[in-house]
């Protein structure tokens, strides 16, 4: 059976319990992380020395970095017409998003997450917030922009591409609804996705 290794309020954590639901992969998960700790203990690190969550080990088959994760589980699980498409052109644009929201969306939802969330009103820096809701609204408005006409990222299937920016998609909304409720196309997409039975590990309350 699979294990994975990650507190169930992590985003990079639901990713993977999304697409194991997805595929019907029976999985056992243990908290590391946040408020468990462990992950800066040696038999954590000696397998994930970044001491990040999640861990998998499939197998005696021991992987890190959630985005690497659900390829891994979606090309060994899956199947050409499921969640990595066989066709390279359709996989490639899927990829495109998923690193899309790893490399430029992820650092200014970081700065909303974090103060309006994991600071008390006390610590919370508004200012970051501000920066962080200028920037996360011109590429929201991009992927908004892209999902006219289509149901999900990559067109009529759902694909990989649609799983990280779907976790991030429900703190955007939550979050800064009066920047969200302007983007009908997205909310039209998140309403498909939250139709998605395995969706629920990703609308559990933000920590």
């Amino acid at each position: 059976m699979l294990r994975i290794l990650g507190r169930s309020t992590s985003s990079n954590v639901m990713k993977v319990l999304w697409v194991c639901d997805e595929l019907g992969i029976e999985y056992s998960r243990e908290d590391v992380g946040g408020k468990y700790g462990k992950n800066d203990q040696k038999d954590y690190l000696d397998m994930n020395p970044n001491g990040l969550v999640p861990t998998v080990i499939d197998d005696g088959f021991v992987l890190w970095e959630s985005n690497v994760i659900i390829r891994y589980l979606a090309s060994r699980y899956g199947s050409e017409t499921t969640l990595w498409p066989d066709d390279p052109r359709t996989r490639a644009d899927a990829d495109r998003w998923m690193e899309w929201l790893s490399t430029t969306v992820n650092p200014p939802m970081f700065l909303i997450f974090r103060n309006l969330v994991r600071e008390s009103e006390e610590t919370r820096n508004m200012k970051e917030v501000a920066l962080g809701t200028e920037k996360a609204t011109h590429l929201w408005k991009m992927l908004d922009r892209h999902l006219a006409g289509r149901e999900f990222v990559s067109g009529s299937q759902f694909t990989l591409g649609d799983v990280p920016l779907g976790v991030h998609a429900r703190r955007w909304i939550e979050l800064r609804p009066e920047q969200a409720n302007n983007m009908h196309n997205l909310l039209s997409w998140f309403d498909r996705l939250k139709k998605r039975p395995a969706y629920h590990h990703c609308l559990i309350p933000l920590q």
